[in-house]
């Protein structure tokens, strides 16, 4: 492979070596195994220190582009090795990998762009459907993916024939409904798999109540209650401090005025009497809520 320098460009002379070789790598001018120009070669070749040579090849080491061979030299490493590729080359590398894969099955070119056409052409998602069994659970994900994303979030039941309605739509599920969601979606629809709260994110940034408060616990969810009476006792609240309330009974609102604070889901805050001081525990951990974002675009 051929390299070019130029002195006078803004680009560094020890970043325009990075580059080049790591084009020369991707594009196969620098085949796997293929030792590369000493330092002091390619120092005298250009004119330049040495030292930005060994710069070059160290930063190629180090994203594992090249590999060092203890008195044989620098040679050019397999690409399977998975170097850390990044911006346009690592997607032209992605692009030459899928290629390969697909013309090695027997697809032709013309097979493959008019796939690819296809795929690129589809609308993106517009809108969520939450498959969950549990009528009460399915209600709180339905209203935590609500107030994170801007798209319409529906509910759905396992028993439910929702095959014929998936065009367009985001699947989400709870990771522990993994199975039973797949057996019931078409070949080639996967689920998001959504992942509870922990403790740590449960009450990050929550203040304890004074010793002698009393503190609500209030859902519809009677798994919610557990829940929160598991982490709060593991938080080192007292016990006989914690007023539970499941908000399926008949005057669960009332006396909750009188409590320090009522901790609560994302349907029963909506719900709670005016004045309560509401802390909402989330079911989806937040790093299931930004996957949706990222995969709806919102």
């Amino acid at each position: 492979m051929r390299l070019w320098l130029s002195k006078s460009s803004e680009v560094p002379l020890r970043e325009q070596l990075v580059r080049q070789i790591k084009l020369g790598i991707v594009s196969r001018d620098l085949p796997a195994g293929q030792r590369l120009p000493s330092t002091r070669d390619l120092a005298r070749r250009f004119e330049i220190h040495s030292n930005t040579v060994s710069a070059a090849y160290r930063e190629l080491a180090r994203r594992g582009w090249v590999k060092f061979r203890q008195g044989s030299g620098v040679y050019v490493s397999e690409l399977a090795a998975d170097p850390k590729l990044d911006g346009p080359l690592e997607l032209d590398h992605l692009a030459a990998s899928f290629l390969k894969t697909a013309r090695e099955k027997g697809f032709t070119v013309e097979e493959i762009q008019t796939r690819l056409k296809h795929l690129l052409e589809v609308q993106p998602p517009d809108r969520v459907v939450v498959i969950e069994p549990d009528p009460e659970l399915r209600e709180i994900l339905v209203a935590e993916i609500r107030d994170a994303i801007r798209l319409p979030v529906s509910g759905a039941d396992l028993k439910e024939d929702i095959q014929q309605n998936l065009e367009g739509a985001v699947i989400a599920a709870m990771y522990s409904q993994a199975r039973p969601v797949r057996e019931i979606l078409p070949p080639g629809i996967e689920p998001v798999l959504l992942h509870s709260s922990s403790l740590p994110e449960a009450m990050k940034g929550q203040k304890h109540p004074p010793a002698d408060a009393l503190v609500g616990i209030v859902s519809r969810w009677p798994e919610f209650l557990k829940w929160a009476r598991t982490i709060l006792v593991a938080a080192g609240l007292d016990v006989d401090a914690l007023e539970f309330r499941d908000a399926r009974e008949r005057g669960w609102q009332r006396g909750l005025r009188s409590c320090a604070f009522v901790i609560c889901d994302a349907v029963t805050v909506k719900k709670l009497p005016p004045g309560c001081d509401a802390r909402v525990f989330r079911a989806v951990s937040s790093e299931s809520l930004a996957e949706l974002r990222r995969l709806t675009g919102t």
